[in-house]
């Protein structure tokens, strides 16, 4: 297609700022056009459309939403069928099990002519798993026409799998890696959720616990190693940030200062001194992209610890819950818009890379 536009499904806690972030990069990324669906015109979320309108981006909704939006004031763009059929991505953002239903409904009509479509981490078997840095030479193209962008807290434990265990790229020397995900109850846009009390969780999987390290597995799986981790959730009555606590075991003993030197050399790991999440938190509400922090986790330097002569590190870190899975939407979009360029493209958003939270 000649005119590269991106397509967003959805305008909740990941949507409305995927759509902004895409629309303030657009020229530096190589998109001529943002759209984004919204399902149902609401009085309260006026100021919203408004504002992504602003920046740049056209409203698009169902026909029959069309009267209600433009009783708002709003006059939308396009149908939802005619804005999925002239987009060259679909980057869906749809609540839990909702993505699946449109892949059946609206995406498998129309892969003839729409480069790529992506979908967010509670849509697992959408497509191929994909996080930015951890398996981009997975990516096939002219084949990889679906993908599913796993979640924040994936990313996370990924990226601290990739980056530790994996010494000079061997994941030969994890021996296993133990995750307790401790997870805010809700966002702070989410009215719903709300627990009374800290909540522990099930183990659904016998081999993974969690879907975090299910979820990561298979992530890796595409790059074809088979990794020994397991995982547990539960969640904590707080709006702020998700924090792991992770116990890696490995076959080759690892110094303090290796360790930090291998987390800043990563550019998508950020260090802190913090150990309260919300002054992480804090740090991502005044700095970040609509507040968010785009690297793959926020590492306590505080809290490392190495065991068993160095075979053993154990800390806490925090999650850029939704950060991370923005930069991995972008990157996909960009993929399959310019899948020979694009890891040049998306260093345009390098501002909100952060060494030092």
């Amino acid at each position: 297609m000649s005119k590269k536009i991106v397509h967003v499904v959805g305008t909740g806690t990941i949507g409305e700022p995927l759509i902004g972030l895409l629309a303030d990069y657009k020229e530096s990324l190589g998109i001529d056009e943002i759209t984004f669906h919204k399902r149902t015109p609401l009085r309260s979320e006026h100021a919203k459309v408004l504002r992504l309108l602003k920046r740049g981006a056209r409203l698009v909704t169902d026909e029959e939403a069309f009267e209600g939006f433009k009783e708002l004031g709003f006059d939308p763009a396009f149908s939802t069928v005619d804005a999925i059929d002239r987009a060259c991505v679909v980057i869906d953002c749809t609540p839990k099990g909702v993505g699946h239903k449109n892949k059946v409904k609206y995406y498998h009509n129309f892969d003839h002519n729409t480069l790529g479509f992506i979908a967010q981490g509670s849509e697992t078997g959408f497509g191929k798993p994909y996080a930015r840095g951890i398996n981009d030479e997975a990516l096939i193209q002219n084949e990889d026409r679906f993908l599913q962008i796993v979640s924040c807290n994936t990313h996370n434990l990924s990226s601290l799998v990739k980056t530790i265990a994996f010494h000079n790229g061997d994941p030969e020397n994890l021996v296993d890696g133990r995750f307790v995900m401790i997870r805010r109850a809700n966002d702070l846009s989410q009215a719903n959720d709300f627990i009374p009390a800290p909540e522990v969780g099930s183990h659904i999987s016998d081999r993974y616990g969690t879907h975090h390290a299910k979820d990561a597995a298979n992530l890796f799986r595409t790059l074809g190693h088979e990794l020994n981790i397991f995982s547990s959730a539960m969640k904590l009555n707080t709006q702020y940030m998700h924090i792991i606590q992770f116990n890696l075991k490995m076959k080759e003993a690892v110094t303090m200062p290796q360790v930090l030197e291998r987390f800043e050399q990563n550019p998508l790991i950020a260090v802190t001194d913090k150990k309260l999440s919300s002054q992480v938190f804090s740090f991502g509400r005044d700095h970040g992209h609509y507040g968010r922090i785009l690297n793959q986790t926020v590492v306590s330097a505080p809290t490392l610890h190495l065991l068993d002569g160095g075979k053993e590190l154990v800390g806490f870190c925090f999650t850029p819950q939704d950060g991370n899975s923005l930069l991995s939407s972008v990157a996909a979009a960009a993929w399959f818009m310019y899948p020979n360029s694009y890891e040049q493209k998306i260093q345009a958003l390098s501002d909100w890379f952060f060494d030092e939270v």
